[in-house]
Formats: C-alpha cells, sequence, structure tokens
C-alpha cells in the first residue's frame, strides 16, 4: 500500500497523523488554523482525540518559524476525511481504513505484543542494574552504621579514631580543624552549635578525695556524625576501604 500520508505510533499504540499532512493531502484552501478549528468542532476533545505540537519549518532568511500542528488519531482522521465529501476525501477515508486493518491483523497485534515485552524486559533489565548498582554503593556505609547501631556505649575518642586507622591526637586535630570542637585545659568540648545535639557525654572519674578527672566520651550517634563528616571530606572508615578494594578487585 503506497503511504499517501504519513503516520506514527505513540507509546499507547495509538495511529497519529498529522493534521498539517491531511490539510495539505485533502487540498484545502482554508487557512490550516481557521480549517482545523473548524474541524474540531465536531466533538473532537484536545488531549483525548488529538494533542497540540509545535513544528518547525524553513523560511526565506535561512531560519526556522515554528508552527502549530496536531497529532490527530486515526478515528479522528477518518472522520474529517469522510466530512470532506471529496474524492481527496474519500480516498483518504479509504487509506485510512486499510491502515486500520493492517493495523489489527494478528500479525501485526503478536509482533507489536513482542515489541511490548521486550521493550519491558529491556526496562526492567535496566532498573535491575541501577538497583544492583545503588546496593553496591550502600552496602559499605550499612555495614559501617550496623557495627556502630549495634553498640549502644559511650566511646573514647580514640575507639572511634582506631576505626579510620587513625591516632586520637589525629583525629581531635581533624575534628578541630573542621570547627566542631575546641580544647579547653586537658579536654576537647564541642563548639556551642554541636552541644545540644547528644554527641557526646562530659564523665567525671573520681581518682581519691581531693582529685577527679574529666573526659568527653562520644555517643554512638556523634560517631555517626563523626562518620558523615569525614566522609564528606574523603575519609572513610578502614572497614569501608577493604570493601571497596575487594569490590575493586
Amino acid at each position: 500500500m503506497n503511504e499517501l500520508i504519513s503516520t506514527q505510533n505513540n507509546e499507547q499504540g495509538d495511529i497519529l497523523v498529522s493534521g498539517r499532512e491531511l490539510h495539505e493531502f485533502l487540498e484545502i484552501q482554508t487557512p490550516y488554523k481557521k480549517w482545523f478549528d473548524r474541524m474540531s468542532e465536531y466533538g473532537f476533545d484536545e488531549n483525548v482525540d488529538f494533542i497540540t505540537v509545535g513544528q518547525k519549518s524553513p523560511i526565506a532568511n535561512g531560519g526556522f518559524q515554528e508552527r502549530k500542528d496536531h497529532h490527530i488519531k486515526l478515528d479522528m482522521a477518518k472522520e474529517i476525511a469522510m466530512i470532506q465529501r471529496s474524492e481527496k476525501g474519500k480516498q483518504a477515508r479509504q487509506y485510512f481504513l486499510e491502515l486500520e486493518r493492517k493495523w489489527n491483523s494478528p500479525d501485526m497485534v503478536i509482533k507489536r505484543a513482542h515489541e511490548f515485552l521486550q521493550k519491558r524486559v529491556e526496562e526492567l533489565t535496566t532498573n535491575n542494574l541501577v538497583l544492583t548498582q545503588q546496593v553496591h554503593e550502600l552496602k559499605p556505609k550499612a555495614s559501617y552504621y550496623d557495627m556502630v547501631l549495634q553498640n549502644k556505649s559511650l566511646l573514647s575518642v580514640s575507639k572511634i579514631a582506631k576505626d579510620y586507622g587513625m591516632s586520637a591526637m589525629a583525629l581531635n586535630k581533624k575534628l578541630h580543624e573542621l570547627g566542631i570542637q575546641f580544647k579547653q585545659g586537658d579536654i576537647w568540648l564541642l563548639y556551642s552549635k554541636y552541644q545540644d545535639k547528644g554527641y557526646t557525654q562530659t564523665t567525671t572519674h573520681v581518682i581519691d578525695a581531693g582529685k577527679s578527672r574529666v573526659s568527653t566520651k562520644w555517643t554512638q550517634k556523634g560517631r555517626l556524625f563523626i562518620y558523615d563528616l569525614l566522609k564528606q571530606e574523603g575519609i572513610l572508615p578502614v572497614i569501608e576501604r577493604q570493601e571497596g578494594e575487594e569490590n575493586a578487585s
């Protein structure tokens, strides 16, 4: 069958026809906009029977001009062709009926079903790959979080520093550089903006009747705060570095 008027298909499986191409084929003398507005009055609804689209057409100075076009469904195209009461209208209607017949033939139905299933398989494969990648990226973090959440006790800075293969002095210095804490006497204290977050607890250890020692311990919430903070600096716990190296190999 010769292609009198070009068609395309949308994702819902509808056959679509360009309003302007149909207007040109029917040899309508009325300007397109006026003609299409009149055709729409025969009970056709936008976004149901047709959609409005932009069309770029070349102009004399070498540029392009934006023109309004419409993608109309096959049923609407058939009715418009019948309304014209002309030989061209009859040709167009017969052409659309033949298109519809072939579109609904068993072979075409099976072909579309196969294409749909193939597309779904490709989508599911892509989604699974993305999900696998996301799980892979989150796994190291989950491992460290799981380890932290299993421990409910207070921690010295030396214990947290060990998670990163650092000394307590190095971690304290890093937290100071990042504006988290300052040193007062022999102990490190959080700056005021972090003091009420539940990151640390200050404890007093009595040595004897005249002596006591004050120390700052980190809560598990504070430990996770340090984790997120250092991760932004590119510093990961040893456990995550090891997992990353294993995955890379």
